[in-house]
């Protein structure tokens, strides 16, 4: 069982910004000041409303009433944002002020208690970064705090079940909520595509991954010099994410240009993976996306990333293969899928590239 526990690899382990932070120090140490070409994109300003991201009502879209025109807007949200807000999820608010709460919490932790939930060597989940694979990678302006949460038999020993309480009764009712939510989510994908219903089904419900993270990106006193988030679309395949702080700093690549995203209350901001546009042979598409950070404020989000089960074989779905829409991406193990995602750096789409025929 033991080589099942770990498809995601190691990363090399480094100091945390958060602490380097708190020394309040005036200029950036080297090791994180990226390229001036990866700020050169200016975002839109907020009053352009044409590059606002979609919103999804969730209650809407399941509705028989509201539910054609709602799911169509939802299809175009997936096929041409791969990013979309989603309003009245039916996650009760007083849950994800909890989840918020405990999360500031578990990051005010001391250092003492933070080194039990440090990477080691062996794991890239817990305190850290991930995708550092040399050491003159240049590194975000971020900490990290990564975990499997299901199946449960996945979690690792020392991490999700020593994780203090109240926040791990929390994060167990969080976890399968979000469970609840992502299977439905997806299923109505399969619904607007028109697949056979079976796919999306086995691929994600029997025994589906869900893994969390946590970002927080300190205050900076160079923000222009830094990335929180190095530009990427997600390796997985549909992530749920919640805005933890009220400091803006996600940015989405919309027709070359960076888009900020700004957060309703009680909205989760739901993005497509490059598994869900490998399994929609590229119909729904993953989009690149990064973080920037603020001169003043900390900023918190909270990732829940879904992926079909490690034994499952990942490939464009068969309900939408023909003669005029051939396969566009190879077809592979799952679990050699996330081994190779972990094994490099985050670069743009350059994985999911790796995958096309």
């Amino acid at each position: 069982m033991e080589e099942m526990k770990n498809p995601y690899g190691t990363s090399i382990l480094v100091p945390s910004v958060q602490e380097l932070a708190k020394q309040k120090i005036s200029s950036v140490p080297q090791r994180y000041v990226v390229l001036p070409q990866q700020h050169e994109d200016f975002p839109i300003s907020h009053a352009d409303l044409a590059f606002e991201i979609p919103v999804i009502d969730f209650q809407k879209l399941l509705s028989t009433e509201d539910g054609n025109s709602e799911l169509s807007k939802f299809h175009f949200a997936c096929k041409d944002w791969g990013f979309f807000q989603l309003v009245n999820h039916g996650v009760s608010p007083s849950l994800i002020e909890k989840v918020k709460l405990e999360t500031q919490d578990f990051f005010n932790l001391p250092m003492s208690e933070k080194k039990k939930f440090w990477q080691t060597s062996q794991h890239v989940e817990g305190f850290g970064q991930a995708f550092v694979v040399g050491e003159e990678q240049n590194l975000d302006w971020a900490d990290i705090y990564y975990m499997t949460t299901l199946p449960t038999h996945m979690r690792l020993p020392h991490l999700f079940p020593n994780l203090p309480l109240p926040f791990r009764e929390t994060l167990e009712i969080y976890s399968e909520e979000l469970k609840n939510l992502g299977n439905v989510i997806i299923k109505q994908m399969g619904i607007a595509l028109n697949m056979d219903e079976k796919e999306m089904k086995e691929l994600f419900e029997v025994d589906g991954m869900q893994s969390m993270r946590i970002n927080y990106y300190p205050p900076c006193p160079e923000p222009e010099k830094v990335i929180g988030l190095t530009p990427h679309s997600d390796g997985g395949g549909l992530t749920i994410l919640l805005q933890v702080s009220d400091v803006e700093g996600l940015q989405i690549k919309k027709d070359g240009i960076w888009v900020p995203v700004k957060p309703l209350p009680n909205a989760f901001i739901i993005n497509i993976g490059d598994i869900l546009e490998i399994v929609t042979n590229g119909i729904y598409r993953s989009i690149e996306h990064r973080a920037v950070v603020n001169s003043k404020k900390e900023r918190l989000s909270f990732a829940t990333f879904y992926s079909p089960r490690l034994e499952s074989i990942l490939g464009p779905a068969s309900s939408l293969i023909t003669k005029e829409t051939p396969p566009k991406f190879k077809t592979i193990k799952t679990k050699e899928y996330l081994e190779g995602l972990f094994a490099r750096k985050l670069d743009g789409k350059s994985y999911i590239d790796v995958m096309r025929i």
